[in-house]
């Protein structure tokens, strides 16, 4: 059926309060709201959707998210909670649930047998239709494009309040697939050991449509889990990309096991940087994280980066099984070795429904369940690990002294002054981004003294 109108609300990019928000999802009078969510927010996105019930209460409120989708028991324990305030939860990826919900309702039929819905029935026994949901390929390729979406719904405006500190602004994401094969213990990705792609076609002929819609986009971002993981459609995207001139610049994540060959084709094809995960340079620990990379990978793969000129975002993870104060400065050590362009260091994420999740439970090394705690009072990450080495405090602080230490070190500095001097659109990125990070890492030198 389809027709649908649709509004779209992103309150953290227009910064509008939760009354303004409610006031404008009030006025649109919809039938059906869809409530995005993450796991640090879960308990406050059920809370926001008690308060946008009391003002809509004829709109079907439903949730969506990994929350919902890997933990749907507990989602609807928090929902009671709050006084059951979200009708359904829409599980896995929704685009078809939701669909297929809107048509339903236009029709008045019951929605209760659609496949990817979760809800708690007259018994109150949780309920889930064969779910949670994946989008088929040839789905993948009917949606429209996200591109078009950001500038029916943003505009120029609205994407220009968008900012990744390693990709030139203004800039927008995309995806090409969905999922990934590989199964890293960490990954709160909702499809997990699936892969599944859109037509080279289709891919090529979005990044066209923003060339030609979108001029004043200086970046595009693919969020692939791993964009390159299939050689021949990788090198088959990218020879499009020049056979139809396509002159735009793009950035994409990657593994350290892509070949050399395929970063020369993606950097001829306008390819800027690549985020990877090295997460370690100690093979036990890549091993209890079921990562599949090596140490001989990784620093051949920053050595192929270097020579076809690609830049690289690294990220590296603190707390992994085994980790000590030594390896953990090992890590820090090898990441100023290897001498990414920007690099991000996390304390070890513990999402519920992956597998480190599990591992940390069997071995009791949760410091609490209490979702609100998974981000820091300051909206940065937080982990509830606690090892028998670290406090999940000190595996914080360690993140920090180690960005402290990447970014002062007085290679990377120079690395980054010449970069400035030979390209005004890096400059342009490091005093963006030094407006946010630069105040942070001040913050790092008086909390680590602490």
């Amino acid at each position: 059926m389809g027709g649908h109108a649709v509004s779209h609300i992103d309150a953290i990019v227009e910064d509008i309060s939760v009354a303004e928000t409610i006031e404008r999802v009030r006025a649109a009078k919809p039938n059906l709201i869809l409530v995005d969510t993450s796991t640090p927010s879960i308990e406050s996105d059920v809370k926001f959707c008690s308060q946008l019930k009391l003002q809509v209460p004829d709109s079907l409120v439903a949730c969506v998210g990994t929350f919902p989708s890997k933990n749907t028991a507990d989602f609807f324990r928090i929902n009671e909670k709050f006084g059951s305030p979200v009708d359904i939860a829409l599980l896995g990826e929704y685009e078809e649930t939701s669909l297929e919900l809107a048509d339903a309702m236009a029709l008045k039929k019951d929605i209760h047998n659609i496949d990817g819905l979760a809800y708690v029935n007259d018994k109150n026994n949780v309920v889930v239709n064969r779910g949670p949901r994946k989008t088929t390929e040839q789905f993948l390729d009917e949606l429209p494009f996200v591109s078009e979406f950001y500038l029916r719904h943003f505009g120029e405006s609205g994407i220009r309040k968008h900012f990744y500190a390693s990709i030139n602004w203004p800039y927008i994401q995309i995806l090409t697939a969905r999922g990934c094969p590989y199964k890293c213990t960490f990954c709160n990705i909702p499809s997990i050991g699936s892969y599944r792609t859109r037509s080279v076609n289709s891919v090529v002929a979005e990044l066209a449509f923003i060339e030609k819609n979108l001029p004043f986009v200086k970046e595009v971002f693919i969020e692939d889990d791993t964009f390159p993981i299939n050689k021949k459609r990788t090198l088959e995207i990218c020879n499009r990309i020049q056979e139809e001139k396509i002159n735009i610049s793009w950035s994409c994540n990657a593994r350290v096991n892509t070949p050399k060959d395929v970063l020369q084709a993606m950097k001829d094809a306008g390819c800027r940087l690549t985020c990877v995960g090295f997460e370690s340079p100690t093979a036990n620990s890549l091993a209890d994280i079921q990562k599949k990379t090596s140490l001989k990978e990784q620093e051949a793969y920053m050595r192929d980066a270097n020579t076809v000129g690609m830049k690289v975002n690294g990220c590296f993870i603190l707390g992994l099984p085994g980790d000590t104060l030594e390896s953990i400065n090992e890590t820090i050590e090898y990441s100023k070795r290897l001498m990414p362009n920007t690099v991000q260091f996390y304390p070890h994420m513990l999402y519920p429904g992956t597998e480190s999740f599990k591992w940390a439970e069997k071995n009791n090394l949760l410091a609490h369940k209490d979702w609100t705690l998974w981000l820091t009072k300051e909206g940065f990450h937080n982990t509830p690990l606690k090892t028998e080495n670290f406090t999940s405090d000190e595996l914080l602080r360690l993140a920090d002294e180690a960005r402290l230490r990447f970014y002062t070190n007085p290679r990377y500095i120079f690395k980054m002054f010449i970069q400035g001097v030979t390209s005004p659109r890096e400059l342009q990125r490091m005093f963006i981004a030094g407006k946010s990070f630069f105040p942070l890492l001040v913050g790092y030198v008086f909390k680590i003294k602490k």
